[in-house]
């Protein structure tokens, strides 16, 4: 029977992030299989729980999924580990609702998952006993099962801190981590710096390990959830691959939901990964998709690669059918530029890229297809997400677009979703759950096209 753990904080920038890869590391050197969720519609924090847990990290999200779907893939997946870790996003109540019902604390009460409440202890000694009695009175239904202490400053701080819990409580202490700068990931205008870009990155997860092994009851969180969960019969049907989809993989780009890159596969879709960084020309596909990440960090190497941008912008004008969400709708654009410097990029879509201090867009979005839209059986609303610290300047004025946004930014707060050739490029995030079946949607485009080529 696996084990499920929800770890949660009193509010963010707590230090869960750092707790829950710990975990996820501490447990995997137990030889135990760990299989790790995040809510919400984060990329960065993924690609971290599946660097510590070896396996894929999979996103359960309110917004875009229902109730059935959640729950479908945790127990998918959660059945087939010893270990499920869910990785709360924000506070254990906060939400996009006064009322509740898309927090933390719902997610959690969803799955039938006790949470660990991870309390940053800065600055507080007797006060953490009425914030957790009162987190554990705000809702009944939720059960905080226990508290992690965490940025202890010594053996004096952590034990007023116990003392306290122990006395006004009957929630059990679980582990008391000391403040060090060993734990602190350098951190960026979107969260925590992906791992893909941080070459030390499995140096910093056995160092988390460590600490959290040290400081933390394993045994305990172990026992806190044992539950049945039926494994999820999973028909693996062979189904013969009869597209190439060319995918932008390295550290400027990196944000894709593995459930999607899996539904490409169910599909007959050969996936060739290349690095727009190293590779001097696109592999031979039939299409191309490249997501987002962090392009502006890595300015002078993608500008550098001319010959990978040439043949990128004569194969989409040459009618390569093309996704690209958020970086790369900014690569692809004819420039990006970042504190008063430019460099070139693809170029094929009419318009320059300005990297700003502040977020342009950020949360969740929805969007309405346009009747401009390429794809087949694109109807009703989508629910998607942004999150961008860029926006698009001297845009073609003739410029066609895939979506009307009714909620977000978008590329200039009423459209979104760029055209041109066969490339949708967009700022939204889309996700292959709910109502929106994207990948099927762009499959069959690339068929439709192969076909009136061949």
């Amino acid at each position: 029977m696996p084990s499920s753990i929800y770890l949660s904080a009193a509010h963010k920038s707590s230090g869960k992030t750092v707790v829950s890869l710990g975990l996820c590391a501490a447990f995997r050197e137990q030889s135990l299989n760990v299989q790790a969720f995040k809510k919400g519609p984060d990329y960065i924090d993924p690609i971290w729980l599946s660097q510590a847990s070896g396996k894929q990290c999979y996103n359960l999200d309110f917004y875009n999924m229902s109730d059935e779907q959640i729950i479908d893939l945790y127990e998918q997946h959660a059945s087939q580990s010893d270990l499920a870790i869910i990785e709360g996003n924000k506070g254990l109540f906060d939400g996009m609702k006064v009322a509740g019902g898309d927090a933390n604390a719902d997610l959690a009460k969803l799955l039938n998952i006790p949470v660990i409440l991870v309390v940053d202890a800065t600055g507080i000694t007797r006060g953490v006993a009425p914030l957790v009695s009162g987190y554990q009175a705000f809702d009944k239904e939720v059960d905080i099962a226990g508290i992690i202490l965490n940025k202890i400053a010594g053996d004096r701080h952590e034990s007023k801190l116990v003392q306290a819990i122990e006395y006004y409580t009957d929630i059990p202490v679980l582990g008391a981590i000391r403040r060090t700068k060993e734990l602190i990931i350098d951190e960026r205008h979107l969260g925590l710096m992906p791992a893909n870009e941080t070459p030390e990155s499995q140096v910093f997860i056995n160092r988390a390990a460590k600490h959290i092994a040290d400081q933390v009851d394993l045994e305990k969180i172990k026992g806190l959830n044992r539950k049945v969960i039926k494994p999820k019969t999973v028909k693996f049907s062979i189904v013969k691959k009869s597209l190439t989809v060319a995918v932008a993989k390295d550290s400027a780009f990196g944000f894709y939901y593995p459930d999607d890159l899996n539904a490409f596969e169910s599909l007959g879709v050969d996936l060739v990964y290349f690095d727009t960084l190293q590779d001097a020309q696109l592999p031979k596909a039939d299409a191309l998709f490249i997501g987002g990440g962090f392009p502006e960090m890595q300015l002078e190497s993608l500008s550098a690669n001319q010959s990978l941008l040439a043949d990128i912008k004569s194969k989409i004008e040459a009618g390569l059918p093309t996704y690209a969400e958020c970086g790369g709708l900014m690569y692809l654009s004819r420039q990006i530029t970042q504190q008063g410097k430019s460099h070139k990029m693809v170029g094929v879509i009419e318009a320059d890229t300005l990297m700003t201090p502040k977020p342009i867009g950020r949360g969740y979005v929805q969007l309405s297809p346009t009747s401009k839209h390429p794809w087949s059986k694109v109807a009703g609303r989508i629910y998607a997400h942004e999150f961008h610290y860029s926006k698009l300047e001297n845009i073609n004025p003739k410029t066609h677009y895939a979506y009307e946004v009714l909620r977000g930014v978008g590329v200039d707060n009423k459209r979104d979703g760029i055209l041109v050739h066969h490339l949708l490029a967009t700022y939204s995030h889309l996700r292959n759950v709910g109502g929106n079946h994207w990948v099927e949607q762009f499959v069959n485009f690339i068929k439709d096209i192969k076909n009136k080529t061949t």
